[in-house]
């Protein structure tokens, strides 16, 4: 099997083999060794791999004597072992998000990775559940556990966009780059689905903005304004496009110097 890349069936059919060996030594209550075989095949550094093993583990019918070898490997110390046990949980609790959330406040910074895949997952089927639990991130003074308070949120961007600019205004000063860096990407995903509900927003951090919000408002602001020009039609609306030229006439006009000079900027990028 590959160290990266997507399964096959090949690769399918050999990890199927090998987690019927685990289940026979669990049928056998040799439970050591079904660790060790489990643990022998899972430190891959291969996510596909990972995430099969570990929700394929949840197929065996005896789920107490499999969580027995399961539990420990979520402190493993190789982080591919975490990150299999951490999909064994997931997928056997799938229809229980109170139980995968606090999952998730233990293994956030331990697998990192895995954990966003499994918040993305989360706002598809449950969205209501996280906007209320996930705004208390935000708040963490876990700077990697409030960047990724924003993973997934684009999957209620055009259902909720007025969630996401309340939840981005809570953290749109914040100076760690890795919460900069989620700002901007779901900030630049947003707009584009619900421009009419997202400039005024924007508009309004400018106009009161320091140099450091500025700079987190620019990179999204440039990422759009690119779109714009683009030639290929994909991934962008003919609402989004006109109301987004409209939005920078606008504000190069804009009485705000802040606003204005943004506009400034942008127009030259529009109209190149």
């Amino acid at each position: 099997m590959n160290e990266i890349g997507r399964l096959d069936g090949d690769d399918r059919k050999e990890l199927n083999e090998i987690l019927d060996s685990i289940f026979a030594y669990l049928d056998k209550d040799k439970l050591e060794a079904a660790q060790k075989k489990l643990i022998s095949i899972s430190k891959t550094p291969n996510y596909f791999i990972r995430e099969y093993l570990g929700k394929s583990l949840t197929d065996y019918s005896k789920k107490t004597k499999m969580k027995k070898i399961i539990k420990p490997l979520l402190k493993h110390k190789i982080y591919g072992v975490r990150a299999t046990a951490l999909f064994f949980y997931y997928d056997l609790d799938r229809d229980n998000p109170e139980k995968i959330f606090k999952l998730l406040e233990k293994t956030f910074d331990s697998v990192p990775w895995e954990v966003e895949s499994v918040i993305n997952e989360m706002w598809r089927s449950y969205p209501d559940f996280m906007k209320e639990n996930i705004v208390n991130w935000i708040d963490s003074e876990n700077s990697q556990k409030r960047a990724l308070s924003f993973h997934g949120m684009e999957n209620i961007a055009k259902s909720d966009p007025g969630f996401i600019m309340e939840f981005i205004s809570k953290a749109i000063d914040d100076d760690k780059i890795e919460v900069q860096k989620k700002i901007t990407h779901i900030l630049t995903q947003v707009a584009r689905a619900n421009p009419i509900v997202v400039f005024p927003y924007i508009r309004e951090w400018l106009s009161i903005g320091s140099e450091k919000r500025i700079k987190t408002i620019w990179v999204s602001m440039k990422k759009l304004a690119n779109i714009v020009v683009q030639r290929s039609r994909r991934d962008k609306s003919e609402e989004f496009v006109l109301l987004t030229q409209q939005t920078i006439n606008d504000w190069t006009n804009d009485e705000n110097e802040n606003v204005s000079n943004m506009g400034e900027r942008l127009s030259y990028i529009i109209n190149r």
